[in-house]
């Protein structure tokens, strides 16, 4: 995945890691129908590339993500009916992309995040924030309601905590952030990256086709009834017990070895 395939977002490999840069730093990294188009085609090379096991996503200079691009925001409010729903429709695919990638995600939070931004953190797996980040879902502010984020916010979040900051749009630091869900972990800044590797290490070792799975368990679980999820749990696991890497796991911790997979 070559950078100057891309002008808004930076790809970058590490080892198995791909870490995509939102790179527009001079607005903040507000995203524009541009930056939508190469996430999602930055996400979609990640999928389909097998020496990327997982992704990190952050944005360039002090900030993560100020939401909808102004000079975008002064195109489509020419836009008719149409026109708004074909771009809605992109960002709401993109969302969905990141939140049903079969590879871990972490989002890294180096700076304030508003409005659109937040659904692009939520989407991913693992939120790691930087002390100094600041939040807002601040759409009712210009009339809008944050939609196409609205569903892997509330999942983050819960409805409680969506109603209150979804309706007064108001602004909350890091620690609330935490307090809520909506982060995972928060950090001193200058120990934003280390606590990102350490995260990285601990998603590396484990297995991939695990990792998969566990995704698609968290994604379909919560949409089928205890019954469906009897027999769809128990073929799971029957499944990766029975499977090359499953095989391999259990090997190496009865045989008090490292899998395979860790010395890749």
């Amino acid at each position: 995945m070559a950078d100057q395939e891309l002008k808004t977002v930076l790809a970058a490999k590490a080892g198995k890691t791909l870490r995509l840069t939102m790179n527009r730093p001079q607005v903040h990294n507000a995203f524009n129908a541009a930056m939508i188009r190469e996430l999602a085609v930055a996400f979609d090379q990640a999928k389909k590339d097998s020496d990327v096991r997982l992704v990190v996503l952050t944005g360039a200079g002090e900030s993560f993500c100020a939401g909808a691009d102004l000079n975008w925001m002064r195109e489509i409010i020419h836009y008719s009916y149409e026109q708004n729903l074909r771009e809605s429709r992109e960002l709401a695919e993109l969302m969905h992309a990141i939140y049903a990638l079969p590879k871990p995600t972490i989002a890294r939070i180096n700076g304030a995040v508003i409005g659109g931004g937040t659904g692009l953190f939520s989407a991913c797996d693992i939120v790691i924030a930087s002390d100094r980040a600041k939040f807002g879902l601040s759409e009712v502010k210009i009339g809008l309601v944050p939609a196409a984020i609205g569903p892997y916010v509330i999942r983050r979040i819960g409805e409680s905590a969506a109603r209150e900051l979804f309706l007064t749009g108001e602004r909350f630091d890091a620690r609330r952030a935490l307090e809520i869900g909506l982060v995972n972990k928060v950090v001193p800044h200058e120990a934003l990256d280390a606590k990102v590797e350490e995260v990285v290490r601990l998603l590396l070792s484990s297995g991939p086709e695990a990792l998969a799975k566990c995704k698609e368990l968290l994604q379909r679980v919560p949409a089928i009834s205890l019954e469906e999820a009897k027999g769809y749990t128990a073929e799971m696991i029957a499944g990766l017990r029975v499977s090359p890497e499953g095989q391999e796991g259990m090997a190496a911790f009865l045989e008090k070895r490292k899998p395979k997979w860790v010395k890749d």
